[in-house]
């Protein structure tokens, strides 16, 4: 039976605010700290510490329902000026500080060219049969622009984001993935992108201790 190939491509966490500071501050002492400072953490595990639920939720649902082409990562996080990062990527404070320098704005130069040569080459490389799904903000051009001129009808996103915010996306994935279930979803290309707000999430279930 044909299984289509797809790969996730992730929203950066915020490098400027609290959570990030207590990381990328050279004064700071904390385990994590050190290590950025020194041999350097995976970006997805950082980025998780930074955004907390949102981007954990990303991560691990990218793991969970990653499917990709042979020799190519499940899942490619977007930098404000690194291009296209696996997750598992290790990064030291200075090389963070250099792919987050720039500014998520299609108008900027420092985050739109490594993008886009990133993405041609990881199109090229996934071929024709593998769908591109956006784990990101769907409101705005930042990141569906950039990548609809790449991947054009391949790029999808899901359904179930539309009309939630960032918290509630996070909780929503990480539901999916202690499931089991994949969310719906839907090319990019053309979508309708607003709607109602959709009602709270259930709370997650408790795992029962033995």
């Amino acid at each position: 039976m044909y299984r289509a190939s797809r790969i996730f491509l992730l929203s950066p966490a915020n490098v400027a605010g609290i959570r990030a500071g207590l990381v990328m501050n050279e004064n700071r002492d904390s385990e994590l700290a050190r290590r950025l400072r020194q041999d350097g953490v995976p970006l997805g595990e950082l980025f998780s510490f930074m955004s907390g639920l949102y981007f954990r939720g990303k991560w691990a649902y990218a793991r969970a329902f990653a499917v990709p082409p042979h020799d190519l990562a499940g899942a490619f996080v977007i930098t404000a000026s690194g291009g296209l990062v696996p997750p598992d990527t290790r990064v030291t404070l200075e090389r963070l500080r250099e792919i987050s320098a720039g500014n998520v704005d299609p108008a900027d130069t420092r985050y739109r060219a490594p993008l886009d040569r990133d993405a041609r080459a990881l199109s090229e490389r996934a071929g024709l049969d593998c769908e591109a799904v956006l784990l990101g903000s769907i409101a705005t051009p930042k990141y569906l622009n950039p990548l609809l001129d790449v991947f054009g009808g391949r790029l999808l996103f899901p359904a179930e984001f539309i009309g939630r915010g960032d918290m509630s996306r996070g909780g929503l994935m990480l539901r999916c993935v202690q499931a089991g279930e994949q969310l719906t979803y839907i090319p990019a290309l053309n979508a309708t992108r607003n709607r109602r707000k959709p009602p709270k999430l259930e709370p997650l279930a408790r795992k029962v201790l033995p």
